[in-house]
């Protein structure tokens, strides 16, 4: 890989002996890896897992198998896996992911939280935006909202809100350079810096959204000392009542540079692409924040509708509360504040759609829900998958009482389809079909 003398120059000086070794890295092919969806109740064991890690594994797998399509499996590099399992929040929190798409930290951060508490994942791009629901849709949690606002925007609606917040940054993308070669065509010596700038921005806002002994997870993708320690350095001259916490070197993480409490993840010492983490508390004394919670409008017939529904088809009462926009029915998580004010990407998650009286149910609800959550469901076998997810209709076997069914592949749902007979007719998605 052709790298930009400036950038030889740098790190040259800054890692000394280790730079020859360091730069010898951006000749070898970049690592993948993914991680395993402990939401989805059937389960696989794969090879190659990444040490230290509760769902992490080294390796690719395709977009088109059934474990992706269920959401099963997310492909996300290793080293970027760090930034969630070191914020890894406990079961109830209120977490923000503000710069969230595609979705891997969104993903990971929700399998912490198993479907309590709320997640707030945001995207200030449209069309990134866009893939992150996508993504989110198909990991199948329940309390999570997509947004698709500036820092600005959000900190009015969410002042002192958030247990913690995790921000990646739009940064200088260095420890990319391996899986896009193509950045370091606009990397320059005053990149970094300039990154920095539009980082602290962004952070003064974050910060108005933590909550009295709230955490915030700050990382980058890259190596450069002004993106990283030097804003955190910043963050503590700005914020007195922010400390440092240590995060543990596993796996080949070493301390940052005069900074021993961060984490920075280099492809000669670190089994995958660059990474910087840096983990601060808030020592104020905790306060429970004043919500004025959203409010259901669901008129009469559509309390009828969802409910004569739920009762024929589900085992469980989704916890949450309700709310429509147009035909389309959601699920929320509680406590949640007025969000009118805001561009919404995915308002909770998509129960499904009135239609003239009746409701028939989202992919989404079918990604969110197992076997032991629905009174109906068929299960297909991989033939049939490749028939079902490039539209088609399936022909059953068996006997089968005529209705909504949640569809499962490998023990795990990919929507609510309806059977006829011995026909299961085709729900999935036309946007999401494919070829296998």
């Amino acid at each position: 890989m052709l790298l930009p003398d400036k950038f030889i120059e740098k790190y040259t000086r800054l890692l000394g002996s280790e730079a020859t070794d360091f730069l010898e890295t951006f000749n070898q092919e970049a690592v993948t890896g993914f991680r395993t969806n402990p939401l989805k109740k059937n389960q696989k064991s794969f090879a190659d897992k990444i040490p230290n890690t509760p769902w992490g594994h080294y390796g690719k797998v395709s977009g088109k198998s059934a474990e992706h399509v269920s959401g099963l499996v997310y492909s996300q590099e290793p080293a970027a896996q760090m930034v969630a399992q070191v914020a890894a929040p406990e079961k109830g929190m209120k977490v923000l992911d503000l710069a969230a798409a595609p979705g891997g930290k969104s993903t990971q951060l929700l399998s912490y939280l198993d479907n309590t508490g709320l997640l707030v994942s945001n995207e200030i791009s449209t069309k990134r935006s866009k893939i992150l629901v996508e993504n989110i849709e198909r990991f199948g949690a329940r309390n999570v909202i997509v947004t698709n606002e500036s820092s600005q925007k959000l900190a009015k609606v969410f002042t002192d809100y958030f247990d913690l917040i995790v921000f990646d940054g739009p940064c200088s993308g260095e420890g990319m350079f391996r899986k896009d070669p193509a950045a370091t065509q606009y990397w320059h010596e005053d990149y970094p810096a300039e990154c920095a700038d539009l980082q602290k921005e962004i952070l003064v806002e974050a910060m108005k959204m933590l909550a009295p002994g709230g955490t915030l997870v700050y990382s980058t993708c890259t190596w450069a000392p002004e993106e990283n320690e030097e804003v955190v350095e910043w963050l503590l001259s700005q914020y007195d009542y922010m400390d440092l916490v240590d995060i543990p070197k596993i796996n080949g993480m070493v301390e940052g540079i005069d900074m021993p409490q961060v984490a920075r993840m280099y492809p000669h010492h670190f089994k995958g692409e660059g990474q910087f983490v840096a983990k601060l508390q808030d020592s104020r004394p905790k306060q429970v924040p004043k919500v004025k919670s959203a409010s259901s409008k669901l008129t009469k017939d559509q309390i009828k509708l969802w409910q004569d529904f739920a009762k024929k088809h589900l085992k469980i009462e989704l916890d949450g509360f309700l709310q429509t926009f147009g035909d389309n029915l959601y699920l929320l998580p509680k406590e949640l504040p007025d969000l009118s004010k805001l561009k919404i990407a995915r308002n909770g998650l998509h129960l499904g759609t009135f239609k003239k009286n009746r409701f028939e149910p989202s992919f989404a609800l079918g990604l969110a829900l197992s076997s032991d959550d629905v009174e109906q469901f068929v299960e297909i076998d991989i033939e049939q998958f490749n028939k079902y997810v490039t539209g088609n209709v399936v022909s059953l076997e068996g006997s089968y009482t005529n209705g909504w069914y949640l569809v499962m592949i490998e023990g795990n749902g990919i929507g609510f389809a309806k059977v006829v007979g011995n026909t299961l007719k085709n729900n999935f998605p036309k946007g999401l079909r494919f070829n296998p």
